[in-house]
């Protein structure tokens, strides 16, 4: 009778579980106002403070769209717990095949996640909170880097001003990147560091005879020939 017992109570909550708990338009309201309000932040944050090479308007479109995205689905698969299990099974197939180029906007795709998951759970506070901290954050770095950024220098001389454009980089901290011997001509590829976008140190090496162009590319961290 005991087994009996258990097991009409487990039918009885599994079936309690198939029918959708209410969700108070109250709560659907201001789940969705605080994930437009977060993806509107982490937007606003993308745009101003991107540092990468092309901005893309359609990759922060969407982070706005996930936010808002994440938030519903978070409350709809927490009105039952039934549906969860099969959206969650659903959502498993899907395959994104977009490549991200940029690590920083994966970072940007799981800061919109997780402020619609906090917002669909109802936690509106900690989404708003959060988002806002971690842009706060942001920013400070973004900061901290923007007087002094990383460009790549692209030198392409004739062998025989060799001395001079070393004698140049003698007074420059830069990093090697690539050299390449064709001849007699040589293209020499650094990494350099420029405070305030002064670019008059590397004016210096058009007044070398021998060099034949200068080119100054910023450097987001990847490298392209």
């Amino acid at each position: 009778m005991r087994t009996l017992s258990i097991i009409d109570e487990t039918i009885q909550l599994f079936s309690d579980n198939l029918n959708f708990t209410e969700l108070s338009p109250a709560n659907m309201i201001a789940s969705m106002v605080s994930a437009l309000v977060c993806g509107i932040i982490i937007y606003l944050v993308y745009r101003f403070c991107y540092r990468g090479i092309v901005y893309s308007e359609n990759f922060n479109v969407l982070i706005v769209m996930i936010t808002a995205i994440t938030a519903f689905i978070i409350m709809t698969i927490s009105s039952n717990v039934v549906l969860s299990l099969g959206m969650v099974g659903a959502l498993s197939i899907v395959r994104f095949r977009t490549a991200i180029k940029d690590p920083l906007d994966i970072g940007f795709l799981f800061w919109a996640i997780a402020s619609g998951l906090t917002a669909g759970a109802g936690l509106y506070f900690v989404a708003v909170f959060g988002t806002a901290l971690i842009a706060v954050i942001y920013i400070v770095f973004s900061l901290i880097k923007k007087d002094r950024k990383n460009y790549l220098l692209i030198i392409r001389y004739a062998e025989n001003a060799e001395k001079n454009v070393n004698a140049i980089l003698g007074g420059m901290r830069y990093r090697l990147k690539n050299k390449t011997v064709n001849g007699e001509n040589v293209e020499l590829t650094i990494e350099v560091k420029i405070k305030h976008n002064d670019t008059s140190s590397v004016a210096r090496f058009r007044e070398v005879d021998g060099v034949n162009t200068v080119t100054l590319l910023e450097y987001s961290g990847e490298y392209m020939n």
